[in-house]
């Protein structure tokens, strides 16, 4: 399935994040924990090089915990400060995070006698959940939130405390979506928009992932018990499982690409994580550094 997509306000926020980065101290860059390698834009590692940053592995709730753990050994190994939260939970070590990315640049300006405001830039694919993180570190709904990409069109300052101010930033994709896995794994989260999708197709390559790695969740939720089922095949005996027929006794194949969709987005299938992180450390890492 190929998906290609770089809408205009893409590049506009590239542009946008092009003329904030000298502006900021530090910049938090979001991930999903369920697919960090796809979900990471090889573009931000590019512009923001010399900024101070930590990686927050962010839905960590939704994902596998261990193999959430190995990926942060992974990002660790690689001298990349990283952390797993959940955006609406995890507030207080965010703000630590901050602290300890900005404390040299705080100390400097008040060895000098003055109280610095600290400006930090929080970017990520579409959907990651920024907008969420903003909001809960500001107490607030003040950023726009919405389940589909796209929402937050332009840079939003806010202020959090006295001293601490996070620009809101579109999410960003790549202008190249060469790797159809990633490509799909986005498709997955809404991190890119159904309309320029095939969801039929979608659905049914993400049931086969799931299959995969995940048979007793598909029999559990599904009532699934045919594991070598692939294809319209599979998606069929999900619809007969959860009782999506019409009459004659046809399957509803739309709402049964619509829940599968949903419902792995809400988590409702349960803990899973779609991509492991190289196993070799002479690996190259998936959008280098």
């Amino acid at each position: 399935m190929q998906i290609n997509w770089y809408p205009g306000h893409m590049a506009k926020a590239k542009r946008l994040l092009q003329e904030q980065v000298a502006r900021v101290d530090a910049v938090i860059e979001l991930c999903d924990a369920r697919l960090p390698y796809s979900s990471r834009n090889p573009v931000l590692g590019q512009m923001l090089r010399n900024k101070a940053r930590v990686l927050l592995l962010n839905k960590s709730d939704l994902a596998d915990q261990v193999m959430t753990r190995q990926w942060l050994q992974y990002f660790q190994s690689r001298g990349i400060q990283c952390a797993a939260i959940s955006a609406d939970k995890n507030a207080r070590e965010v703000l630590k995070a901050i602290e300890r990315l900005t404390r040299d640049k705080v100390e400097r300006s008040a060895a000098r006698g003055m109280r610095r405001t600290v400006r930090v830039m929080v970017i990520g694919v579409p959907n990651v959940g920024k907008s969420t993180l903003i909001n809960r570190l500001h107490g607030g709904s003040i950023a726009k939130v919405g389940d589909r990409p796209g929402v937050t069109r332009a840079n939003q300052w806010v202020r959090v405390g006295e001293y601490l101010e996070l620009l809101d930033t579109p999410g960003m994709l790549w202008p190249r979506l060469d790797d159809p896995v990633a490509a799909k794994h986005l498709a997955y989260i809404s991190a890119i928009r159904d309309e320029v999708v095939d969801t039929f197709a979608l659905s049914i390559n993400l049931l086969e992932e799931l299959m995969e790695i995940a048979p007793d969740m598909l029999e559990k939720r599904f009532h699934v018990t045919d594991r070598t089922l692939r294809g319209q095949a599979l998606l069929e005996a999900v619809c007969r499982g959860r009782g999506f027929l019409m009459r004659g006794g046809e399957v509803d194949l739309e709402r049964g690409c619509a829940v599968v969709l949903d419902e792995f987005r809400d988590g409702r299938l349960g803990h899973i994580t779609l991509e492991a992180p190289p196993q070799q450390k002479q690996e190259e890492e998936p959008h280098a550094e």
